[in-house]
């Protein structure tokens, strides 16, 4: 028995959206074989008309208001590739109010609106697909809704901007300092005009945001994330991490505390020979940590047209799938049963347990050490090592550089706080958390 085709509904043909026209039809056959039925796109919307009408074809029909798109009862699935959270929350609650299935690839719009639009979609039965909307062409989403569903998860931990992770590779194999690096990142197209959703870590917080959803069974939580980015990161400090066996990555990190979990974005040294540390340029990497399966690692390009486009093309095959089968036999939003949804708190930044890497400028005389040491011990915090250096520039000053092991942060602040009391201290305290996956 032939199928007919499923239609789809295309608003947005960026960058993402154009690798999804290009994929439905070189992939056309490959798709087929797979679903037994083709998958078609039928309309598609972008405000500039022209460019996009050149890039879907004339085959597919335009419409310059996106929201005209609903108007059509054929389509069976609109893909959400407008990017922003205003008129793409209105559009996509629409588009489920009119009873349409959605993938979309807009993970802010996901991390601050997910949780009502998983509750529109259930009460209109519809589905919802968003693996494009972390990590890029990577399936983690599918991973941990799915392939690792036996498992309870206790940590996820991933390189999950591009971008950032560039810069970052730049600074420390280029020794370039960060404006520098971010610069190249601009000429090369890993980073925008404006690049502080990327570099001052929201990006990142978003796409945890979403995996710790999917990794827990917790409701969507964005404005609970930690989140500190990496304009401040000096190579001064790549190069001390070095020495040290360490390398600094920008991390986001979700894991179970007892009741409670960790949600952090933040830059962190990690040992060297860890396979996460040595992901570079701008490629995503996530670890993740099962009770039953161990830690597995997921790698891959984390942007771009076509390795995106993979992922929205692909949620499109699994509602396509899906469309006959009844709500309870499909594997839920975030792969927990709405009932089962938890609201564990969110651990504050002040109680993890986390090392520390302190950098301190000093002036160069006796004694300055061991004045270090004597607030750190006062606050119950052991030193793993330690690296003093007299600075080139300026004789008289040096640079003490302290790895801590396990404590908690508000510790850590403490013992920062005295000692930048110190007359000794020239400048604030450089500190990074360091994670060793142990």
């Amino acid at each position: 028995m032939h199928l007919k085709p499923i239609l789809v509904g295309l608003a947005g043909v960026g960058t993402v959206g154009s690798g999804v026209a290009t994929l439905l039809k070189r992939n056309l056959q490959e798709i087929e074989r797979r679903l037994g039925r083709s998958i078609v796109l039928y309309a598609a919307s972008d405000h500039h008309a022209k460019a996009a009408r050149s890039i879907v074809g004339n085959e597919v029909i335009f419409v310059e208001n996106v929201f005209d798109l609903l108007n059509y009862p054929e389509i069976d699935i609109i893909i959400e590739l407008m990017g922003g959270t205003t008129v793409a929350q209105e559009f996509v609650l629409e588009a489920i109010k009119r009873g349409k299935h959605v993938v979309t690839a807009n993970k802010a719009l996901l991390a601050k609106e997910g949780t009502a639009i998983f509750l529109a979609a259930q009460k209109k039965d519809v589905m919802i697909g968003f693996e494009a909307s972390v990590a890029g062409g990577i399936p983690i989403i599918k991973a941990l809704k799915e392939g690792l569903s036996a498992n309870r998860v206790e940590s996820v931990c991933g390189i999950i901007n591009g971008t950032s992770n560039y810069i970052l590779t730049a600074m420390r194999n280029q020794k370039s300092c960060f404006h520098e690096a971010l610069s190249d990142a601009q000429q090369l197209g890993y980073a925008e005009s404006d690049p502080t959703s990327d570099v001052e870590g929201f990006d990142a917080g978003y796409k945890l945001t979403i995996l710790a959803s999917v990794a827990f069974g917790v409701p969507i939580c964005f404005d609970a994330c930690y989140i500190e980015g990496i304009s401040a990161l000096s190579s001064v400090d790549m190069d001390y991490a070095e020495e040290l066996g360490y390398k600094i990555k920008s991390l986001g990190l979700t894991k179970r505390v007892g009741d409670q979990i960790e949600l952090r974005v933040h830059p962190t040294l990690i040992p060297a020979n860890q396979l996460i540390a040595n992901v570079d340029g701008v490629i995503n990497a996530v670890l993740v940590s099962g009770d039953m399966v161990g830690k597995t690692l997921y790698y891959g390009p984390g942007a771009g047209a076509l390795p995106t486009a993979s992922a929205v093309v692909a949620d499109l095959i699994d509602i396509a799938r899906l469309l006959n089968v009844l709500a309870l036999n499909r594997v839920p939003y975030t792969g927990f049963q709405p009932s089962a949804i938890e609201a564990l708190s969110i651990l504050p930044i002040q109680d993890i347990f986390s090392a520390y890497y302190l950098r301190i400028k000093v002036t160069n005389r006796m004694g300055v050490l061991g004045d270090i040491t004597h607030l750190l011990a006062k606050n119950g915090i052991s030193i793993e090592a330690v690296i003093q250096k007299s600075a080139v520039a300026e004789e008289d000053i040096a640079q003490i550089v302290v790895l801590t092991s396990l404590v908690q942060e508000h510790l850590i602040n403490i013992a920062i706080r005295a000692i930048e009391a110190l007359p000794i201290v020239v400048d604030r305290v450089v500190r990074l958390r360091v994670e060793s996956f142990k």
